[in-house]
């Protein structure tokens, strides 16, 4: 056997295995790619950040998405953090009245952004959502050792500081909402009220947000506290109630015996009630057997001044 033919079965040889070694290189890289691609889209139905950011994190921790998604939230509230501070200016006079009741305790919560098309976005209505059920674990971690009516209300500042899921902070919260949705926000006001068991609570609200069942969301809201009614027909009742204050906006209780003076007329009881106007909220409640003990109305973007206290 020449020397020459032995050189050309070597080179053959090199050269076959350098075509199997790449593509076997070529095998494992599409391989890599798709799994890529599987936890690039896994990041991004988790979290809700964009295709970009969601791959640089990747690429940033070699695919760890534990350590990806931790970044991705810190970077998020930085921007959103920094947003926040560019925007704070801008008027936010738009948002949504959430409204929760639980047991016998309820609350209603002011959230504002700037635009109505933002106030129907989930992630603006899970910030309300938040602020809600933040506000209520508040009040009843402050009130649990009280008896009888509690009542208390809250300003944005006070609010700012309650905590979330995770020891985040509402503000923590307003924050990265902003850097996703980029609309000024506020948490503006909450009430959180309490009954004992032998009274209720009603509630209403209007221009409500399709869709959501656990806290009822729209442009006005009310809550109701009162006493008596026929068994079973309570929550119809406290709904009709609402629907009143809502639509006539009292800005006071008044008395049963109170007499009604016109149109211009400010206090609840005396007031033509909304659902039947030949009678008189009064009227109307001695019929029901019930007695209306309190109310609260809030209407987004209405001055805090304003609202029934």
């Amino acid at each position: 056997m020449s020397l020459a033919f032995l050189i050309r079965i070597v080179t053959k040889d090199v050269a076959k295995a350098s075509v199997c070694q790449h593509a076997q290189r070529l095998h494992t890289g599409c391989q890599l790619l798709a799994a890529d691609k599987a936890l690039l889209m896994k990041l991004r139905k988790s979290t809700g950040y964009t295709f970009i950011n969601c791959k640089k994190a990747l690429e940033k921790f070699e695919n760890d998405m534990a350590q990806a998604e931790t970044w991705l939230h810190e970077q998020a509230q930085k921007e959103g953090w920094s947003k926040a501070n560019k925007l704070e200016g801008r008027r936010a006079k738009e948002g949504l009245i959430g409204l929760f009741i639980r047991d016998n305790a309820a609350v209603m919560v002011e959230v504002n952004c700037e635009t109505d098309f933002v106030a129907r976005n989930e992630k603006f209505q899970q910030l309300v959502k938040d602020v809600a059920f933040a506000t209520l674990a508040h009040h009843q971690n402050k009130s649990q050792k009280l008896d009888g009516y509690v009542k208390s209300a809250l300003a944005g500042d006070e609010l700012s500081k309650l905590s979330v899921a995770e020891g985040a902070s509402l503000a923590d919260q307003v924050a990265l909402t902003i850097g996703r949705l980029g609309e000024n926000m506020s948490v503006k006001r909450a009430v959180t009220v309490g009954v004992p068991a032998e009274w209720h609570i009603g509630s209403y609200v209007h221009g409500g947000v399709s869709g959501q069942t656990e806290v009822a969301m729209g442009r006005y809201g009310a809550l109701v506290i009162f006493q008596g009614g026929k068994e079973g027909e309570q929550e119809v009742l406290g709904r009709k109630l609402g629907q009143h204050v809502v639509g006539e906006a009292p800005m006071s209780l008044g008395n049963m015996d109170d007499l009604p003076v016109g149109e211009s007329e400010t206090r609840l009881l005396p007031q033509t009630f909304l659902g039947d106007p030949s009678r008189t909220v009064a009227q109307f409640l001695r019929g029901k057997q019930a007695r209306v003990l309190d109310f609260v109305r809030f209407q987004c973007g209405e001055n805090v001044g304003e609202e029934a206290k």
